[in-house]
């Protein structure tokens, strides 16, 4: 059956649902729910490419960039795919907001909190669960007897495929706001837990056949990219597998690079996935 609603994991998805000026209301009620501490009441969003201070420094692009109404940053990541180092991707994203705080003159160094925030369709190797299938990490800086050092800088990743509520489990709005963002491309049509002014404004802004023909076709090359890097990537991390090239050694990541690079996906987005360099995937 043909999708009614766009797929949020894409990068036209999720900026059309969460990223747009029309987009706040959905944004402010998914962050209010997810950071309840910060109690936003106003957003606006500021330029998602920071640059470094020199043209040879490395620049930071966001999928969304927001201020609250006091001044705090806030990040938001949809990350489609594993990547290494993606934590370190992080926290050197969050460096930019931090050193933009910075004044002129006689600065006291006072700054406001940067909150990142990471949506991610896949699982962490390592062993970060307490819980079996826990979905959301909370990250702060703590001391070594473990209290809680600095409360202005916040890393969220939420891991979705580890959210498994059914409908009838949904027990608060963040689950519906997860819900939501996994299962939307799935749905015909709008569920009675949905029905509320937000969600429903969500669902039209996701409804497909409401979009124009430039939406439309910007929409169609997001989901085929989406389609084709998510296919060629567990197509080619299986292979690796079942040749022995564990994936984190060298062979299973240039295996992987090969399958991309045959299936014509552009070289920074490889890059970006298996952590390889420009030259490492030039020679293949």
């Amino acid at each position: 059956m043909k999708a009614k609603y766009v797929n949020l994991f894409t990068d036209f998805g999720f900026k059309k649902i969460f990223g747009e000026e029309a987009s706040k209301p959905m944004l402010l009620d998914f962050l209010n729910n997810l950071l309840p501490e910060t109690h936003i009441v106003e957003l606006s969003f500021k330029d998602k490419e920071k640059l470094g201070k020199t043209e040879a420094d490395r620049k930071a692009i966001y999928d969304i960039y927001c201020q609250n109404d006091k001044g705090e940053r806030i990040i938001i990541e949809l990350q489609k795919a594993k990547q290494n180092y993606f934590k370190d991707r992080t926290v050197y994203y969050s460096t930019f907001p931090i050193q933009e705080q910075a004044e002129m003159g006689d600065w006291n160094y006072e700054l406001k909190a940067v909150y990142c925030i990471g949506i991610l369709d896949f699982t962490f190797d390592d062993k970060l669960k307490i819980t079996e299938n826990e979905v959301i990490h909370t990250v702060q800086l703590k001391d070594q007897n473990n209290q809680l050092f600095y409360n202005k800088l916040k890393f969220v990743y939420l891991e979705m495929p580890h959210f498994v509520k059914t409908e009838q489990e949904l027990a608060t709005r963040l689950d519906k706001w997860l819900y939501f963002i996994k299962h939307l491309e799935d749905f015909q049509n709008i569920p009675e837990i949905f029905e509320d002014s937000i969600f429903i404004k969500a669902f039209e802004t996701a409804e497909i056949a409401k979009f124009g023909q430039a939406e439309l076709e910007s929409y169609e090359y997001s989901l085929k990219i989406f389609r084709d890097n998510k296919a060629v990537y567990e197509y080619a991390v299986d292979t690796a597998f079942d040749e022995g090239k564990l994936e984190g050694k060298n062979e299973g990541k240039l295996e992987i690079a090969k399958a991309m690079k045959f299936k014509g996906i552009s070289g920074s987005d490889i890059s970006e996935i298996t952590g390889l360099s420009k030259n490492e995937i030039e020679s293949l």
